[in-house]
């Protein structure tokens, strides 16, 4: 086991990578207060992994409660929130009642806005059974729901107490998923790390293959780079919106297409590539630079291209950024591979150019 600590201003905790770590129920006790946790999954991942955690933990004395929620993107919502509430409730937990969330990026997302407002706040703790939540949804306290307008508009920074990812998930996950996860490991080599980008580069296909050695790798890496940017700026108010690169034109992606059409992963990747094509464009990149970024795209699995949607669509989506100040977009550029910074001053024409780029190339 590896441990990588988050030293955030609000809470310090540790993040454990490693394998057979569901059955370390030791590791889940040392971190609540009291001998009763609610675990929050979904219908996916309870059949495989739900009792695989919670036998254990009730060996060792440790209650719990289980809640089990439809799986997909789309079911991030209102509704799927009110039923975790209310189970809550019909089970009689306290404040002292931890929640742990088991399972992907939505699921992390779900039951940490959950733990961060039921009776004003209760521990939190993370099991991410994805790549994605392993690599950056379980890392850096964002919580949150979708809303029909905007992905993750409704939400809370609510720092975990301890986060387990257990690198045996990670043979059940679909290989869709798995490539969907690699996204987020290339967006942290691409906007902070030259040398690990290059290393992906050397690597991918043995991570495609699911290689143990280099997954374990890639979490460890993209955990401490996430771990370093949030230490500094916890409320994303400076730094910590590099980790957003791709984002502002992946969100609109999702919300346009309807949430869950397109994985999330698949989405920024795209984002990813758009937002590299005006970093070129404002003369930030090379475009050799970009053509590397692509073509590791490509050679992921993962779309380089947008789907097809009307510059109106991709202007009014992108409108609810959260990163938009002033009623103007600010966007994440790269500055060369490996460094990034947030501009708000990219004018409206080389935006609306590399839109319509991207329309020609997803109508080919």
């Amino acid at each position: 086991m590896q441990t990588v600590r988050v030293a955030a201003a609000s809470r310090s905790y540790p993040i454990h990578i490693g394998r057979g770590l569901l059955a370390r129920a030791d590791l889940i006790a040392g971190a609540i207060p009291q001998r009763r946790v609610a675990i929050v999954t979904n219908d996916t991942v309870a059949p495989i992994y739900l009792e695989r955690l919670a036998v254990p933990l009730e060996a060792a004395g440790v209650a719990c409660v289980r809640i089990v929620v439809p799986d997909g993107e789309d079911h991030k919502d209102w509704a799927t929130l009110d039923r975790v509430i209310d189970q809550l409730l019909a089970h009689r937990c306290d404040r002292h009642t931890a929640i742990v969330a088991l399972g992907g990026g939505v699921v992390g997302d779900l039951a940490g806005f959950a733990a961060a407002t039921y009776q004003r706040g209760v521990p939190f703790l993370q099991v991410p059974t994805t790549l994605l939540a392993q690599v950056d949804s379980s890392v850096g306290g964002k919580t949150a729901i979708n809303h029909p307008r905007g992905k993750n508009m409704v939400g809370a920074f609510y720092q975990p107490r301890l986060v387990l990812a257990d690198m045996d998930t990670l043979a059940t996950l679909p290989e869709r998923e798995l490539r969907a996860g690699l996204a987020e490991v290339i967006k942290h080599g691409a906007i902070r790390d030259a040398a690990f980008f290059a290393w992906l580069e050397a690597n991918i296909e043995r991570l495609v293959a699911r290689d143990p050695e280099a997954l374990a790798h890639v979490v460890k890496r993209s955990v401490e780079i996430k771990a370093e940017i949030v230490a500094r700026d916890e409320r994303e108010t400076a730094d910590r919106a590099l980790l957003n690169f791709g984002h502002t034109f992946g969100h609109a992606i999702e919300a346009a297409v309807g949430y869950g059409t397109w994985l999330h992963g698949e989405a920024v990747a795209a984002g990813m590539a758009m937002a590299g094509e005006l970093s070129v464009r404002v003369g930030l990149l090379d475009r050799a630079e970009l053509e590397r970024l692509v073509r590791l795209l490509e050679r992921t699995g993962l779309p380089a291209v947008p789907p097809p949607l009307s510059e109106h669509e991709w202007l009014g989506r992108m409108g609810t950024d959260k990163k938009a100040r002033d009623g103007g977009l600010r966007f994440v550029l790269l500055h060369g591979l490996g460094a990034a910074g947030v501009h708000g001053d990219v004018g409206s024409d080389v935006v609306r150019e590399v839109l319509a780029g991207s329309a020609t190339a997803a109508a080919r």
